[in-house]
């Protein structure tokens, strides 16, 4: 997979679980108790990808940034 992730993160549906900046913590953190994505574009990264899949409430949205298409959660 080439180009460039889109991550997104719903604060209103995020629950501040912290398993986002736990699992890639160069991608998130928390902010106010909410997750916030360091970067809106990052190279593929399968730590993004990861945190996006173990979110409890599927905050985490990571799509491809040319495409639109879903990466994860899966």
């Amino acid at each position: 997979m080439s180009g460039q992730w889109k991550v997104t993160v719903d604060r209103d549906r995020c629950i501040g679980s912290g398993l986002c900046a736990g699992t890639a913590p160069e991608y998130f953190a928390l902010v106010d108790k909410k997750s916030t994505p360091l970067r809106d574009l990052i190279d593929p990264d399968e730590a993004a990808s990861d945190a996006a899949d173990c979110c409890p409430v599927e905050a985490i949205l990571v799509t491809d940034a040319t495409t639109g298409a879903t990466i994860a959660p899966a």
